[in-house]
């Protein structure tokens, strides 16, 4: 037992969200000298069941609190030496219809945790969490942390105006900042309105799939335990002032996710439906990691592996997940907002095609599946949703350029 004067204290704001909550379990397992404050508003994202393993540990307390509240969460701050700090509104879709909630919470949020810092003589760290989304979409080639943040949503403009902000304060009061942007992250215990979770469970109710437009937005999936990992070296490897990308290596694109999460499910291509893409669809992300892996960390979550294992905790887990689908009167009113008026006009059109095509061949156009082949391999015959993990090219970096080039200049035909 680790004596009560030599503890850690550590404050993680967030921390009943998807990334916070993974975090938090990470670090009580991994940091027996650690006592953990987590400081959450238990908005619609932040769930206490994403903390019931750790809700009687002695080195966790929890606090219920918005970030902007001065009156809060200063007095926590002041007596942090470890602040990792996560609360932030996150979803891109939301941002689109109510970015005022992100500008206030992302932003606002952050500066009040900046100043409090100012006054914690015993911070050694602050870890301010962001996104690979502040770099914009990119074209060629990864972003590098000092490439320019060309933010094209209001949710990456508030992650990076926080972004900014927590540089600024170690700038110009040392405050010991260090930045994280992070690939887009899967696991479990993620709220059902992002891509993974929501299409797993959509799958396994035999419900449709709203894939954005053609499909072949490409992003950088990282496994949440390999981020948290990543965090936890950071805190004590990082430098003070410096920014760190944090990406799996794993581009795909969403049409290839699609098909093999329902691959996995044993359930049909005809379930995905088409809907118009969103405004401002970044078309891809990619980082480079060059900077932290050379501090000793790489992903040990090969994203086949991974994502087989996040499906597997859904299907076993409908207790924590289908009481949001069926009575959260936030994910039911913002899914019906997103999927369920906008694209009535277009759905009709397109069910007049669908009638004409055969179940196999829906959404199995010759471009879509040379790129989910791509990426992933064949589904052994005769084992529905069985991957085949001999490694492809395109694993850890993507598909070579040739491969890219290809599927997109036959992707013009298909469409």
């Amino acid at each position: 037992m680790v004596d009560g004067d030599t503890m850690v204290e550590v404050l993680v704001t967030g921390g009943a969200g998807f990334i916070g909550s993974n975090f938090v379990l990470h670090a009580l397992t991994t940091h027996p000298d650690w006592r953990i404050t987590t400081l959450d508003k238990l908005t619609y994202a932040g769930r206490m069941e994403n903390l019931r393993d750790v809700m009687n540990d002695p080195r966790h307390r929890f606090v219920q609190g918005d970030v902007t509240d001065a009156a809060v969460a200063g007095p926590l701050v002041r007596d942090a030496e470890i602040i990792v700090h996560f609360a932030a509104e996150t979803h891109v879709d939301r941002s689109l219809h109510e970015a005022g909630a992100f500008i206030t919470t992302d932003v606002y949020g952050s500066f009040v945790l900046l100043d409090a810092a100012r006054q914690a003589p015993r911070l050694r760290r602050f870890v301010q969490i962001s996104t690979d989304e502040v770099y914009g979409s990119v074209d060629t080639g990864s972003s590098t942390e000092t490439d320019e943040v060309k933010p094209r949503n209001p949710y990456a403009a508030s992650k990076a105006g926080a972004d900014r902000l927590a540089y600024s304060y170690w700038a110009t009061y040392d405050v010991p900042v260090i930045i994280t942007r992070a690939s887009n992250n899967y696991g479990p215990r993620q709220f059902p309105e992002k891509i993974v979770p929501l299409f797993v469970t959509n799958a396994i109710d035999r419900l449709p799939l709203p894939l954005y437009g053609d499909g072949l937005h490409v992003r950088d999936w990282l496994h949440v335990d390999d981020h948290c990992r990543a965090l936890d070296l950071l805190i004590d490897c990082g430098a003070n002032g410096e920014v760190y990308n944090i990406g799996g290596g794993n581009e795909v694109p969403n049409i290839a996710l699609t098909h093999q999460t329902l691959a996995l499910l044993d359930r049909p291509r005809s379930l995905i439906e088409p809907v118009s893409d969103r405004l401002g669809h970044d078309r891809r992300y990619s980082l480079d990691t060059t900077k932290l892996r050379a501090l000793g960390w790489q992903p040990q979550h090969p994203f086949l592996d991974g994502l087989r294992a996040t499906v597997d905790w859904y299907r076993d887990n409908a207790w924590w997940w289908r009481p949001i689908k069926e009575a959260d009167p936030a994910y039911r009113t913002y899914h019906q907002t997103q999927y369920g008026e906008r694209d009535r006009d277009q759905r009709s059109q397109q069910s007049a095609v669908r009638s004409e095509k055969s179940e196999d061949h829906l959404w199995a156009s010759p471009s879509s599946v040379r790129l989910a082949l791509c990426f992933f391999g064949p589904v052994r015959a005769g084992h529905p949703g069985h991957l085949d993990m001999a490694p492809s090219p395109a694993q850890t970096n993507g598909p070579p350029d040739s491969i890219r080039r290809a599927v997109a200049k036959d992707g013009e035909a298909d469409r």
